[in-house]
């Protein structure tokens, strides 16, 4: 016996990819969470036939259990195209790091009915998925957003072990988990820790055994102070003294691998000399003003630039290459170039111009002077035109000419070469400057030999043994640095850059740039030299920060890290990067797989800066919506092994959240100003705790907590630090030396914030005050902190803060304090004279009392005392009474859905989740309509459909300042509505099953309640999702498989059916009971007589009923129409069989072809054939009486009677006209518009009717504007033989043809008018025979003869007629999107070349983004906008006469690609070709897709303007519109089939 275990849950990330195969995640980031045992799962999700399923695969590098990331090994997915499926693709999460994927495919070509070249395969772009670390120390995991980092600068630790230890054990104590080192290596001349001599070797001063020390310290740092490690990597620079550099200087840039920096290199020579020789020109060397300044720029010129001639790499020689150019010209083997041809005329410019574009070479290079020059054969061609063939004679002259070309084509070039000049003389200006004048700069004094003139941009390697045997150029070396506002993409030092030369970057003369080339080939011993050193960090550190990683190529950081990740999984990655362009930090972010970006609190100047600041890294605002979705149980096909035991498995999806770029958010950096410095030495206190309660990785800096004067400088400071925390025991409270005991405090909230996902958070700033309250989503218990922020100026008080009321909410003081710091000058110049450590100022921490707290039953409320001086702080414990549920209020308020709405029907679904206002209203005796919500307007349905359309983006996007949002906060009335119109209406008979989906609610509704006013956003969207849910998937177990477990815009189609049908007491089937109707549209086709249209129902009804899999409805319908055939038709407007108007010619044929599709798709389907109704007229009997008059439903017919009643009928012709005809029943129609005639042309079996005063099919718009003179004037009357009704009529005769050959039908054929019998075959012999001559309008006019064309008026050719023997013959050749239909339901009667040639047509002029023009834009009376409300003297447009000439229906896109389909499908034999007939139609499709899915309304409107604008009298859902597509899918479900 199979035994099922207990449930277990398989964690599901979706990753939907669109038509183009891009991630369909909110701002293309996916940032997901460390990998977890058992894995959790990416889901990719493709719809079956996008265009990236044609030959198409999905690859993607991320590796399986057991293997070594390797970015250049992607697995391969193939895509199996299926029309009706989605796509799913689980891939397990077992690493951490930054992972790619991308998918090939082949183009899908262009539609055309001719043979068509396919495209060459083609791959998307890159995409990333980066995983985020799974980091523990001691066996706790750390999240990213957990970390609370210290930053040290090494080489001011002091020796290892013992200085460091009592530093870490310090550091530890106050509860921070990480260290940040800067570079422990080998320093070099500088002492910089960033200017690293020897990248493999660790500092001997710090680390006496190196290696070993740091293997020890690192044990050391996490098995006893909890401390894991963080260091720096420098990747883009060494140090300008590195042994390594002498014997491998092709690491770096210089003038042999690099020789564009030639000019740069001549150019920082002469400013080193120019600056050695200021006194010999009589020119200051003290530089005391800026006049003294001006005069040294001033002989720049003459003393400096004009001695280099730099001019001279930017132009040709004119000398050189003009001879060169005449000498090729006297060769005599120039060859002709039609280029030249007429250039005697030319201009001068011109000629130079010509030899720009098509002689010169090195155009776009930089390298040595003149490098530059012109082609001498193609100068020739020029000289040869302008003075013919070679003449000693004329050598003179055309070397004179060619100068003068020359010299024109240099002009640009001295142009370039002056403009550089100034940029140089500016930056040499403004660097000069900085560091001699300017009050913030480091004033370096007199020029010298000790302090240049300027910077050198080159290191110039020492002569030895090692360096001769180089080239000399290559022993001059590019310096590292920075420049403003620079392309983090573009390398500076590159051919394309001349901002060395410029002089545009701020140097680091201390520092090489490392030359990486564009793989490791180009420079494989820096990329091996740097392996070994990036894999040495990663053996001993958690995580790194790249140093200036926005000046570190992109390609080279991602193989260095690739290895480092080899060596260490679960790397966290932090960046300095300053790209100033957020996309761009994207680019580095997502490639690089960074775990946060460093930002710095101490950046801001104001309390309202900081607040922005905080705000920015404080997560989600509290009350924000959840996204995820928890899937009922399923069993997993995978058994445990054990007596082929099942595992029912939980899918807990998740829909991937927007993210932000994360942030390590520093209190402080050790690169910036101290708050001594830059604020009040106060605000240290406020700012860390501020800092503490953001929801990101949080950091600080060694000197902060003590609260050092001011930035150490890291280059020439020698001391070392000093902490009082470092030497005593450090416990949370008030004390003397800083900060340290409430740090640990922050500290240890921030860490268990993190760990445990307190992630929402709300921030109010009031003056100069800050508070931040940070909870957890569903616990919701938080901390609450109260910031004085200090900065300049604010002495012992500045404002107070109101009395802060924290709703619904308990809280518990955890304490309050403030700090006071001495920042005498006397007690700087004591920190500032210690020789040998480096000390904070004075200061205290003290506790304040006075803070108020006040527990009510519905609040906190927290009151400030008037002695809350700038630098203080108070924190709060809070949580909510009534978020506190046993099962956790998230869960409760989820769990029971499924159950709840299980008992269900689709009737019930049709008023849980819809109802138009028109409908409710109906339904409630005009008592309740839709919801109204202040500020955003009424809701489109009363039904939960309603509630989800206004919450779905506002959940999704976080929307807390939606009118929704506020409207619930103010009330519960939102809640009161949705249950009680559920309990309402749960007391009539036909809705009992109502009662325990309203108790659901009630019981969520309740819970919801007791929360504060500001969280019931979010638990009401909880509820409504949650049982919005449940309704759909219940919906979906009541439909067939193929919508079950269809594609979700197939799902979308079918529940259009529930969504249309439902009970409706002003709109039945029949007269005497109510039963469920469907509605044509919504709302404008809700209640009464405009509810049940013949023709629009039995348009839709093959979608929305059969091919769901509601056999019921679907019967129930054609009973009911059946029930009220007269004249052989059936009414187009029901009106409950009680007034049924007959003015309809194509109903009958649809509700004809609805039957025959229902004996074939309904399992035993041809019993139908045989059930009786009940008529409501006398068969044969045009008679007309009121419902309740005894002949009324008196006889019975069979459905095969109808049929052979409605063919009877058609074949002995109809006259007759429309009972109660006059102005009420249609006060638009003329007269002569209330009569029908319909006959048959015997000759051709084509049945034609009506008049130009009426409008019997479809199109169906009759004139209306007394203005215009339009008023009973059809839009399209359509009278003779409108081509769909000619397809239905062949499709039923055929049909029933069959029928009786195997005896399923009693009638062999009809009599016609003059008594004579024929058989249903012989009339579709007729029809087949006739078809084409009667409707096809050849391609070549010389065909004319072989049809019934009339050339004279034919607009375009290679089409299908829309109607036939119309009474203005011009209608008759109007290319519109009926054709299709009778393509559809009767391919027998088209050629397949000619009917694809007629769908390329219409798919080229009249198919629009979702639905079809109703006419052809190249006819005269071609009008795209219907505006109804129009009432112009337009005699075409006025009060939307042009209904259906020009605007773009939907339905009818359902017909058309049916035909594209299946006459597509005909000349495909392959299965690479018919997967290509599926996308070409999925490609068609995607404005559809699009618009239900955006609608409101759930449904694909009636119809749209020109190219899919906006329509605002369409109606927004309309039932054929959605029908017509699940047809679509039905039939190519049918195919696949096969």
């Amino acid at each position: 016996m199979t035994s099922v275990n207990q449930p277990t849950s398989q964690v599901v990330y979706s990753l939907p990819l669109n038509d183009a195969g891009h991630p369909d995640v909110p701002g293309g980031y996916i940032y997901l969470p460390p990998p977890t045992d058992p894995a959790y799962i990416v889901r990719f999700a493709i719809e079956g036939t996008s265009s990236i399923c044609r030959e198409g695969s999905l690859w993607v590098n991320i590796p399986k259990k057991g293997e070594n990331f390797n970015r250049h090994a992607f697995h391969e997915f193939k895509l199996h195209p299926d029309f009706n499926q989605t796509l799913y693709i689980d891939v397990p999460i077992h690493f951490a790091g930054a992972f790619a994927f991308y998918t090939t495919y082949t183009p899908l070509p262009d539609f055309s009915s001719a043979e068509a070249t396919s495209p060459e395969p083609t791959k998307t772009e890159t995409f990333y998925i980066d995983v985020e670390p799974r980091l523990t120390v001691n066996g706790i995991v750390l999240p990213i957003d957990s970390l609370s980092i210290f930053s040290v600068i090494s080489k001011f630790m002091g020796q290892y072990p013992t200085d460091w230890e009592r530093h870490l054990r310090g550091i530890g104590q106050r509860e921070y988990n990480m260290v940040h080192f800067t570079p422990l290596m080998q320093r070099g001349s500088s002492n910089s820790p960033y200017s690293i001599y020897d990248q493999l070797t660790f500092d001997p001063a710090c680390f006496p055994n190196g290696e070993q020390d740091v293997a020890t310290m690192i044990t050391s740092m996490e098995k006893n102070h909890g401390l894991l490690g963080l260091t720096d990597v420098v990747l883009n620079h060494t140090a300008n003294n590195s042994k390594w550099l002498e014997e491998h200087p092709e690491a770096g840039y210089n003038i042999e691998t690099a020789p564009w920096l030639e000019a740069a290199l001549e150019l920082d020579n002469a400013l080193l000399q120019y600056g050695t020789d200021l006194a010999k020109y009589g020119l200051p060397t003290d530089l005391k003003s800026a006049d003294d300044l001006q005069r040294v720029i001033d002989g720049m010129q003459a003393h400096c630039l004009d001695l280099v001639n730099i001019w001279e790499y930017y132009v040709v020689k004119v000398s050189r290459d003009a001879e060169a150019a005449v000498e090729a010209w006297m060769s005599g083997l120039t060859k002709a170039d039609s280029k030249v041809d007429g250039a005697k005329k030319w201009s001068l410019s011109q000629k130079a111009e010509f030899l720009r574009e098509n002689a010169l070479i090195g155009r776009d290079e930089f390298a040595g002077r003149f490098h530059r020059n012109i082609d001498p054969n193609v100068a020739a061609a020029l000289i040869t035109s302008v003075f013919g063939h070679a003449d000693a004679n004329l050598r003179q002259p055309a070397l004179d000419a060619v100068t003068d070309w020359l010299k024109a084509l240099n002009v640009p070039y001295y142009k370039e070469y002056d403009v550089d000049v100034a940029v140089i003389k500016q930056q040499v200006q403004d660097r000069v400057r900085y560091l001699r004048l300017d009050a913030d700069g480091p004033k370096l004094g007199p020029i010298n030999k000790q302090h240049a003139f300027i910077e050198s941009y080159f290191t110039r390697l020492p002569l030895n043994e090692t360096t001769k045997k180089h080239n000399p150029k290559a022993l001059f070396l590019v310096n590292n640095g920075w420049v403003w506002a620079a392309n983090a993409m573009r390398d500076n030092a590159g051919s394309s850059s001349r901002t060395y030369l410029r002089r545009e970057v701020i140097v680091w003369a201390d520092c090489v740039k490392l030359r990486y080339g564009k793989s490791p080939e180009d420079n494989p011993y820096l990329w091996d030299f740097m392996t070994r050193y990036i894999r040495l960090m990663a053996k001993y550190f958690a995580g790194f920060r790249i140093d200036n990683c926005h000046s570190t190529p992109l390609h080279v950081a991602e193989f260095l890290l690739d290895r480092a990740r080899n060596v260490r999984p679960d790397l966290a990655v932090f960046a300095e990067l300053f790209t100033g362009d957020e996309k761009m930090d994207y680019v580095f972010v997502k490639r690089l797989g960074l775990s946060a970006l460093i930002r710095e609190a101490m950046q801001a100047g104001s309390t309202k800066e900081v607040s922005r600041l905080v705000h920015m890294h404080s997560g989600r605002p509290i009350g924000s919506f959840e996204v995820d979705t928890l899937s009922s149980s399923k069993p997993s096909a995978a058994t445990d092994g054990i007596n082929g035991s099942l595992t029912e498995i939980t899918e807990v999806v998740h829909n991937i959240r927007q993210s932000p770029v994360h942030a390590l958010f520093m209190d402080c950096t050790h690169d910036n100003e101290a708050p001594a410095q830059k604020r009040d030495a106060r605000d240290t206190l406020p700012n860390a705790a501020l800092v503490n309660m953001c929801a990101c990785a949080t950091g600080s800096v060694m000197g902060y907590d003590e609260i050092y004067a001011k930035l150490i400088d890291l280059v020439s400071e020698y001391r070392l630090y000093q902490s009082s925390f470092s030497d005593h025991e450090v416990k949370i409270g008030a004390g003397r030396g800083g900060i340290g005991r409430i740090k640990k405090l922050l500290n240890r909230n921030h860490t268990f914030m993190g760990r445990n996902g307190y992630d929402e958070t709300f921030l109010h700033h009031e003056g100069e005050y800050i508070t931040v309250h940070r909870m957890h989503p569903k616990t919701r218990k938080g901390y609450f902190t109260v910031a004085h922020t200090a900065f300049p100026g604010y002495g012992e008080g500045h404002g107070s803060l109101a009395p802060v009321h924290l709703g619904g909410t308990q809280a518990k003081l955890i304490g309050s304090w403030k700090l006071d710091v001495d920042v005498s000058e006397s007690a700087k110049q004591a920190v500032y004279n210690d020789k040998s450590y480096l000390r904070g100022l004075p200061s205290s921490v003290s506790s304040l009392s006075g803070v108020g707290l006040t527990n009510n039953a519905d609040e906190a409320v927290i009151t400030i005392p008037s002695h809350f001086p700038p630098g203080s702080v108070a924190i709060f414990e809070t949580c909510i009474p009534s978020a506190e549920h046993s099962e956790g209020l998230d869960q409760y308020v989820t769990s029971g859905a499924t159950q709840a709405f299980a008992e269900s029907s689709l009737i019930d679904l049709n008023f849980i989740l819809y109802r138009a206002d028109a409908e409710e209203r109906d339904a409630s005796g005009g008592k309740d309509g839709v919801y109204a919500i202040p500020g955003h307007g009424s809701l489109v349905y009363a039904g939960l459909q309603g509630w989800w359309s206004c919450l779905r983006d506002v959940v999704r996007y976080n929307q807390l300042g939606h009118a929704i949002c506020n409207h619930l906060r103010e009330g519960t009335w939102a809640m009161d509505y949705i249950v009680s119109r559920l309990e309402r209406m749960s007391k009539q008979k036909e809705y009992t099953s109502l009662s325990k989906p309203a108790a659901w609610l009630q019981s969520r509704f309740d819970a919801i309640r007791k929360i504060p006013s500001f969280l019931r956003p979010r638990y009401f969207a909880l509820v409504i999702q949650a049982a919005y849910d449940a309704a759909w998937a219940r919906g979906m177990d009541l439909m067939s498989d193929d919508v079950r477990y269809g594609q979700g815009f197939v799902q979308s189609l079918a529940m259009v059916s529930v969504q249309m049908t439902g009970y409706m007491p002003s709109a039945s089937l029949v007269p005497f009971e109510i039963v469920p109707s469907m509605s044509a549209g919504l709302p404008h086709f809700s209640t009464s007589w405009t509810r049940c249209w013949g023709r629009d129902i039995f348009i839709s009804l093959r979608g929305l009923y059969l091919a769901t899999g509601r056999y019921s409805d679907a019967r129930s319908h054609i009973m009911a129409f059946a029930s009220v055939l007269k004249h052989g038709m059936i009414p187009n407007l029901l009106s409950d069989g009680k007034l049924p108007r007959y003015n309809s010619r194509d109903s009958i044929w649809f509700f004809l072809q609805c039957i025959q599709d229902y004996t074939k798709m309904v399992p035993n389907g041809l019993e139908i054939l045989k059930e009786a109704v009940d008529r409501r007229f006398l068969p044969y009997d045009d008679t007309c009486f009121e419902f309740d008059d005894p002949r009324a439903y008196s006889k019975k017919s069979t459905i095969e009677e109808i049929i052979q009643e409605a063919l009877q009928r058609h074949a002995t012709g109809l006259s007759f006209r429309e009972a109660n005809a006059g102005p009420k029943l249609d006060m638009q129609m003329k007269d002569e518009g209330f009569n029908i005639e319909i006959h048959v042309d015997w000759k051709t079996g084509i049945i034609l009717g009506g008049n130009q005063s009426n409008c019997g099919t479809w199109m169906d718009k009759m004139g209306e504007s007394d203005r215009a003179g339009s008023r009973g004037v059809p839009g399209t009357p359509r009278d003779g033989a409108p081509v769909e009704i000619t397809g239905l009529l062949a499709s039923t005769l055929t049909w029933v043809a069959e029928l009786y050959d195997q005896g399923q039908y009693r009638f062999e054929g009809v009599m016609t008018e003059n008594g004579d019998p024929i058989t249903f075959k012989a009339w579709a012999s007729k029809l087949q025979d006739n078809f084409e001559r009667c409707y096809y309008v050849p391609k070549d006019p010389s065909e004319d003869g072989s049809y019934d064309i009339n050339s004279a008026i034919v607009n375009r050719r290679g089409i299908y007629k829309d109607l036939y023997q119309s009474g203005k013959e011009y209608e008759d050749y109007q290319l519109r999107p009926n054709f299709p239909i009778a393509m559809t339901v009767a391919p027998q009667l088209f050629t397949p070349e000619k009917a694809l040639g007629a769908l390329e047509l219409a798919d080229k002029h009249l198919r629009g983004p979702t639905g079809m023009a109703t006419l052809d834009p190249s006819d005269r009376n071609y009008r795209p906008y219907y505006i109804n409300s129009e009432d112009s003297t337009d005699f075409a447009t006025s009060k939307g006469r042009n209904y259906h000439q020009g605007p773009e229906w939907i339905w009818p896109t359902g017909f058309f690609l049916r035909a594209l389909l299946k006459f597509d499908l005909m000349r495909k034999s392959t299965t690479a070709e018919r997967t290509e007939v599926f996308q070409q139609i999925t490609r068609r499709l995607e404005g559809c897709k699009i618009a239900i899915r955006e609608s409101p309304w759930a449904g694909l409107a009636e119809l749209t303007q020109k190219n899919g604008e906006f329509c605002g009298d369409s109606s927004p859902t309309q039932a054929w519109s959605a029908g017509c597509l699940l047809d679509l899918f039905y039939d190519a479900k049918a195919i696949t089939r096969e």
